[in-house]
C-alpha cells in the first residue's frame, strides 16, 4: 500500500510540475537486470524512473543529505531506495547493489555523482562503472532534458509546467575488470558511459566531453 500511495505521489507531482516526453522506450529491457545511467540536472531526476520505467524491481539511491527530512525517509522506505553517501566509498552499498541487480532488478544511477551546476555534462565518478564491470549486467544511458531546478522553478511560479525530455538509448556492456591496470580500465570506462549519454543529449549539452574522441566514435557510426 505504501509503494502504491508513494508511486501515485510521484506522479501526481510529475502531473503538477512537467509535460514528460519519452524517446527510445522499446530499448529498456523487459526482465533481468541492468544499470540505468543519466546526467543529473535536478532534484526531479531521480523520482523520473518511476513514470517511464514499468518494473517493480527498480532501485534508485537517495543522497545521505536527504535522510533529515521524514518525507525522504519515508519515500525510500516504501521504494526501498538506497542511502548513499556521494563523497566516500561504501562497500555495503555496493553489495547491496551487486544483490539486486544478481537477482534481476534494476538499479538506477546518475555517474557524476552530483547536480551539475553548469546544467552540461560533468566528468564522472567511477562507482557506476565499476558496479556494471562487477555485476557484468546491461548498462542503459539516459539523456534527460528540461529538468534544471531552475526552470522547474520558473514554470512553477508562472503556473507553467516544465517540459521534460528523456532519450533512452541502447544496453551495451562493460567487460569484467582484469588485475592489470584496473584504474586506468576504470577511467576508460566512465569515458565509455559518459560519451554513451552524451550521444543522445544535445550538442550544447554535452559539457566535459563534448570533445571527447569516443563520442565523435559513437557519433560517426550512428550517422553511417
Amino acid at each position: 500500500m505504501g509503494r502504491k500511495f508513494s508511486l501515485w505521489l510521484i506522479h501526481f507531482v510529475f502531473y503538477l510540475l512537467a509535460r514528460v516526453k519519452v524517446d527510445g522506450a522499446e530499448n529498456i529491457p523487459p526482465s533481468g537486470g541492468f544499470i540505468t545511467v543519466s546526467n543529473h540536472l535536478g532534484r526531479l531526476d531521480v523520482p523520473l524512473i518511476y513514470i517511464f520505467a514499468k518494473r517493480d524491481d527498480v532501485t534508485v539511491m537517495a543522497a545521505e543529505k536527504y535522510r533529515k527530512y521524514a518525507i525522504f525517509r519515508w519515500l525510500a522506505k516504501q521504494l526501498d531506495a538506497i542511502w548513499v553517501d556521494r563523497f566516500n566509498a561504501d562497500f555495503h552499498v555496493l553489495r547491496v547493489c551487486l544483490e539486486r541487480l544478481r537477482r534481476g532488478g534494476v538499479i538506477v544511477i546518475a555517474p557524476e555523482g552530483t547536480r551539475s551546476k553548469t546544467e552540461v555534462l560533468i566528468e564522472a565518478r567511477s562507482g557506476s562503472s565499476y558496479l556494471a564491470a562487477k555485476a557484468g549486467v546491461p548498462v542503459l544511458p539516459i539523456g534527460i532534458t528540461g529538468t534544471e531546478d531552475r526552470l522547474v522553478v520558473e514554470g512553477f511560479k508562472r503556473l507553467r509546467r516544465a517540459n521534460i525530455h528523456v532519450q533512452i538509448g541502447k544496453p551495451f556492456t562493460l567487460s569484467p575488470l582484469k588485475g592489470k591496470d584496473r584504474d586506468e580500465t576504470l577511467k576508460s570506462y566512465n569515458d565509455e558511459i559518459m560519451c554513451q549519454i552524451a550521444a543522445i543529449l544535445p550538442p550544447e549539452k554535452r559539457g566535459f566531453y563534448a570533445n571527447h574522441p569516443r563520442l565523435q566514435e559513437i557519433l560517426t557510426k550512428e550517422n553511417e
